[in-house]
């Protein structure tokens, strides 16, 4: 049988959608054997791997008015949008613990995606446990600009969107035949050019080859989106993405639009599911 991998593009808050898609995959008993996650896309995937559904949806949406979860006091106090330790630390261990235990039973290979700073370069590292391996998740979702730099071994790392925002070629070299791919973008969106290129080369001076990675970010983007599009109409990917722009945005705190991006998430993995079922067999 064909090896199956679960790719998970990021889009901060936009990663609702992807949430509704993991529970219905959830209800179904849906695994696979690799999943690799982008910045929310990842945080989104620990909840999955460990069987927990409605987790997602709701360590995004319960704190949405704490101020330690995100917005302007946490950037202010701590130098990121979204509070690390609140998200890292404090709901996984204690306000809505994951399901570290399940997810070591987990038969799946899991790996987030993160940008090496000083290369410039995508790095895949596979995570073993969610609460030894959570710096991956969290350099995984920092995103440039309202996110501290995040040090593992010495290395500073930012958001994986950077420098690989849709993992399919890392899928795929990890012996996938069968990729399931979750955007968070209609299939008419293409990715503009960065406008703040001033900004980038003030705040990251010191990483020439990062600020050359985000302003090439929507080349790679839009090349990656194009080859899913030809792969799609030859049947070697499958596809679930919204059918419609989502009114979300990257930071949303309104829990209605949130919602309603959860259950188009849902929606459209249940109305594509038979079709998910023959691709995969």
């Amino acid at each position: 049988m064909d090896k199956s991998a679960l790719i998970l593009e990021g889009g901060g808050m936009r990663g609702v959608f992807t949430a509704g898609v993991l529970d219905f995959f959830l209800e179904q008993q849906l695994t696979f054997d690799y999943c690799i996650g982008v910045s929310a896309g990842a945080c989104h995937a620990c909840s999955y791997l460990a069987g927990q559904k409605g987790r997602a949806f709701a360590t995004a949406t319960n704190y949405l008015h704490n101020k330690h979860y995100c917005g302007l006091y946490s950037l202010l106090t701590t130098g990121d949008i979204f509070g690390v330790k609140f998200i890292y630390d404090d709901i996984p261990n204690r306000l809505y613990p994951i399901d570290n235990a399940t997810f070591l039973k987990s038969k799946t290979v899991f790996q987030s995606v993160i940008t090496n700073c000083i290369t410039g370069q995508a790095e895949y590292p596979q995570i073993h446990d969610l609460k030894k391996d959570v710096q991956y998740i969290h350099a995984s979702a920092s995103l440039p600009f309202v996110s501290r730099l995040v040090t593992i071994n010495g290395t500073p790392y930012l958001d994986g969107g950077i420098a690989d925002s849709i993992p399919i070629r890392q899928a795929q070299k990890q012996g996938a035949r069968k990729n399931v791919v979750i955007l968070t973008r209609p299939a008419n969106y293409r990715k503009p050019p960065n406008k703040h290129k001033l900004l980038m080369q003030l705040r990251y001076a010191h990483y020439p080859r990062f600020i050359a990675a985000m302003q090439n970010r929507h080349n790679v983007y839009n090349n990656t989106l194009n080859e899913l599009d030809r792969m799609e109409q030859q049947q070697q990917v499958f596809i679930i993405r919204p059918n419609a722009a989502l009114d979300v945005g990257r930071i949303e705190k309104n829990l209605q639009k949130l919602h309603a991006a959860y259950q188009m998430g849902y929606r459209q993995a249940k109305e594509q599911y038979p079709a998910l079922l023959r691709y995969l067999t």
